[in-house]
């Protein structure tokens, strides 16, 4: 009996170690659920999923579209204006209208026109009028070029801003891939624990019938075996809300079932080789934050110099007509004429300078707004590359402790074989092998983390 219960105990640790090794890699399924139903879902596939259908991203590219439906529409009033006015009236009452004798004048063989008082006394026929006008601009097509400008420039800020918006949805998304990558792995060394505690379990009440242990410490295993089982349930239910929200970033049906790619296959993709210096160069290149600040400087130099063109007057060539419809041949049928309008305001108290001054004004705040952006910026690349050192320093302690650990389980296993340790000095090693398993892995995804946020931080769209 000896015997059996010593090989069932080595083959509770050989078991044991392989499990606690693979809590290395993420657990790509929920529990009870069919592994070969669910798709596999690698960062790459779900980055362009999140960039194609999030919710938020088609708002900031239909916004996009609206800035260019605007800047379309102002490119449309450098044409003529067509306009038509019609009107019909019913007069509620009749007026009389007298011209006295000679009233036009008195001319040699047929006298004074009219000859005598004449009074013409209107009706309450209906009288309509149309009168429609072609209005060509001539020097406001400065002022309209100039705020054309200004709306491609704010078509330019749009797509800065879509820009920014895809990249905290790409960082988003890989900060959601890595965190359920974490709770699968954490997920897998919890069912370690489970079938290493049952194991446990088996062997002590085995241990109790023969009276080896005591009672009290079977039922301090049981108590553990109760608490891994608890710990795995949490663990389910945190997966299963970490699925939900990534698949809400990929803006389709929350309840989708995917698996994720492990993280010893995340693990291959090796980070850009770079120095902070190169780093910094490509912030400042690439991150639209800096990119809208600069266009919102351009954006208020138009908006002074479109301020500016209100001094220069309103000249348009315009073609008028007018015809009317009433039942007396007083009035003229139709009036056509071509001509040019002019509207300036000569004097307007100063008002439109202190205008200039106020768009300067906004001129010196979009320049002191970019400088604290890149600042902003630098600050930002600087913070994000130290953790990125410091993760990688992490990841390598990680790793020593874990290679350390797994060397210990492999003594402390042989030495239990030549009965030169006892078995709890065995399950002991095999915890610590375990924690170190838990957090290389942690610092494995800390390191991808910072990573997703470093890139980020250097305007990466990927």
């Amino acid at each position: 009996m000896h015997g059996f219960i010593k090989t069932t105990i080595t083959l509770l640790i050989a078991t044991s170690t392989a499990l606690a090794l693979a809590a290395a890699t993420a657990f790509a399924q929920e529990p009870g659920s069919a592994q070969s139903t669910a798709e596999t879902l690698t960062l790459e596939q779900a980055i362009i999923i999140a960039l194609k259908e999030n919710r938020s991203g088609k708002n900031a590219r239909l916004e996009v579209g609206k800035a260019q439906d605007q800047t379309a529409a102002a490119r449309t009033r450098r044409l003529p204006n067509f306009k038509l006015t019609s009107s019909i009236s019913q007069p509620l009452s009749t007026f009389g209208t007298t011209f006295e004798k000679g009233a036009f004048g008195t001319y040699s063989g047929i006298g004074p026109v009219p000859s005598e008082d004449t009074v013409i006394q209107s009706s309450k026929t209906p009288t309509a009028v149309v009168v429609g006008q072609i209005t060509q601009p001539v020097t406001q097509l400065h002022r309209i070029n100039l705020q054309i400008k200004q709306l491609e420039k704010a078509n330019e800020i749009s797509q800065a801003q879509l820009s920014a918006k895809e990249q905290a949805i790409v960082n988003d998304v890989k900060h959601a891939y890595y965190a359920i990558l974490q709770t699968q792995g954490s997920f897998e060394a919890a069912e370690a624990n489970i079938k290493l505690y049952r194991e446990l379990d088996r062997v002590t009440g085995e241990y109790v019938l023969q009276q080896v242990v005591l009672k009290t410490e079977h039922m301090d295993v049981q108590t553990k075996l109760a608490r891994a089982d608890y710990e795995v349930l949490t663990l389910a239910n945190q997966l299963a809300s970490q699925k939900e929200q990534l698949n809400n970033l990929l803006g389709r049906d929350v309840t989708t079932d995917f698996r994720v790619s492990d993280a010893a296959e995340t693990a291959q993709v090796m980070m850009r080789e770079t120095d902070l210096a190169q780093a910094r160069e490509r912030a400042l290149a690439q991150r639209p934050e800096i990119r809208e600040a600069q266009l919102r400087i351009d954006q208020a130099k138009l908006e002074k110099r479109i301020k500016k063109s209100e001094f220069i007057p309103d000249v348009s060539l315009t073609v008028n007509y007018a015809s009317t419809f009433s039942s007396t041949n007083f009035l003229p049928r139709s009036l056509s004429g071509v001509g040019i309008q002019v509207e300036w305001e000569a004097f307007d108290w100063g008002r439109r300078k202190r205008e200039i001054a106020e768009k300067q004004r906004s001129i010196s705040q979009a320049d002191n707004s970019l400088l604290e952006t890149q600042s902003q910026v630098l600050m930002e690349v600087n913070s994000r590359y130290r953790r990125v050192q410091e993760a990688c320093q992490l990841l390598r302690i990680a790793r020593l402790a874990q290679t350390a650990a797994r060397a210990n389980v492999q003594i402390a296993t042989y030495k239990y074989r030549l009965e030169a340790v006892l078995l709890k000095d065995v399950l002991m090693a095999q915890t610590v092998l375990a924690d170190s398993n838990n957090e290389y892995q942690k610092a494995l995804l800390s390191f991808w983390t910072a990573k997703a946020d470093f890139e980020k931080a250097m305007g990466e769209n990927q």
